[in-house]
């Protein structure tokens, strides 16, 4: 275990007339700052790198990452040196005007920005050949934290008494999440996945790590794209925590849980069926998006 991780609950939503039961558990919770999927996807990864004896942890992310964040207050609590890779060399100046990076350098990671054209080749060779070049030995994290170490992390979400649920419903970022859900699950229940970007891609990724077939990517709730976000959406969230005082993150878990509502609306789902929804936790995301709001003059959430 890295640290003290509380216990998540599942809370129920009341839904009043509707015909299915719906569960949120509530990862969110678990820890302050590395929470929800972070926490469970940087377990094992953790504690393979100080077995393996190393010091430094290096990962990468764009400017409003939870990764980035999760990795800069894991590694700080745990006494490991951090570096960031972060896409886009424009932020070199907008740390102190940007909530997450802020959060991670408070945290004492460091950061290497890089333009978005260096960025896409991260995993190769040489990009990471240069990186030790520059910054000696260390323990490679990829981006999102997605590999066999987090799917095993994330295989623990799910306990016994989540086995009465029919349908297991969580949001999707790189895949490692969902792998885990589904290793995890019974033959009887069915999980759905919910793309926060677009893109094909992700089924074969997710298949890389997963055997069973009872599983589904529902594609129409990712509003545009990765980190998209309209006025509908900020209402949707805003009336879900006032309505039920669940905050939900605008990039993953409130795309997701619009699409859950809006598919109970129209009968998705069997009658008399028990839904369980991953909150992925994320959080931390709001101030950054809420910065970028205001820019366009749209309504903020709260």
């Amino acid at each position: 275990m890295m640290y003290k991780l509380e216990d998540s609950v599942n809370q129920r939503i009341d839904l009043s007339n509707k015909t299915v039961e719906l569960y949120i558990k509530r990862e969110d919770k678990i820890h302050p700052f590395v929470s929800g999927n972070k926490y469970r996807k940087l377990k094992y990864n953790l504690e393979e790198a100080k077995k393996l004896g190393f010091k430094t942890l290096l990962t990468f992310g764009g400017a409003f990452s939870n990764h980035i964040a999760a990795v800069a207050s894991a590694g700080n609590l745990l006494g490991f040196k951090t570096i960031g890779v972060v896409r886009g060399e424009e932020l070199v100046n907008k740390i102190p005007t940007n909530s997450t990076l802020s959060f991670a350098k408070e945290n004492g990671m460091q950061f290497k920005f890089v333009t978005r054209e260096s960025y896409r080749n991260k995993t190769s060779k040489t990009f990471l050949n240069n990186l030790k070049d520059e910054y000696g030995v260390f323990y490679t994290i990829p981006e999102g934290g997605t590999n066999a170490l987090a799917v095993k992390g994330c295989e623990e979400i799910l306990t016994p008494t989540d086995e009465v649920f029919d349908y297991v419903c969580c949001t999707v970022g790189t895949g490692g999440t969902i792998s885990g859900l589904i290793n995890c699950s019974k033959p009887s229940q069915q999980v759905l996945g919910f793309p926060a970007l677009k893109g094909s891609f992700l089924q074969e990724d997710i298949s890389k790590f997963v055997s069973k077939n009872n599983w589904k990517l529902i594609t129409d709730y990712h509003f545009g794209g990765y980190a998209k976000i309209n006025e509908e959406l900020v209402t949707f969230i805003n009336q879900f925590k006032k309505r039920f005082n669940v905050p939900l993150d605008p990039v993953y878990t409130g795309k997701m849980v619009f699409g859950i509502m809006d598919l109970i609306d129209k009968n998705y789902f069997l009658e008399g069926s028990k839904i369980l929804v991953i909150h992925t936790g994320g959080l931390q995301g709001i101030e950054g998006m809420n910065a970028t709001l205001k820019k366009k003059r749209l309504p903020v959430i709260i």
